[in-house]
């Protein structure tokens, strides 16, 4: 399943390499869009977040959705291409 998981990171000069690895590390993703990634993983949206949150400051916002087959955006072809390769 592809999940975007999207962000808002509030506190200037943190370091969110934590996330970044955090994120990652829940499976194939692509990451393009500055607070946007998307994931192929396995976990549901609510194990996502709990794998996520410690990384957050209580001020950050996450937010994490399930992709369904009506979308479309404007994204480069490795991006479309990426998205088709794991539907």
């Amino acid at each position: 399943m592809i999940y975007a998981i999207n962000y808002d990171l509030k506190k200037q000069g943190q370091d969110y390499s934590g996330l970044y690895g955090a994120i990652k590390a829940l499976g194939s993703w692509w990451h393009y869009l500055g607070s946007t990634w998307l994931v192929d993983t396995s976990l549901d949206a609510n194990q996502i977040v709990e794998r996520l949150t410690p990384h957050f400051d209580g001020n950050d916002r996450l937010l994490v959705i399930q992709m369904g087959k009506d979308r479309q955006g404007l994204l480069p072809e490795q991006a479309w291409d990426w998205i088709t390769a794991h539907e």
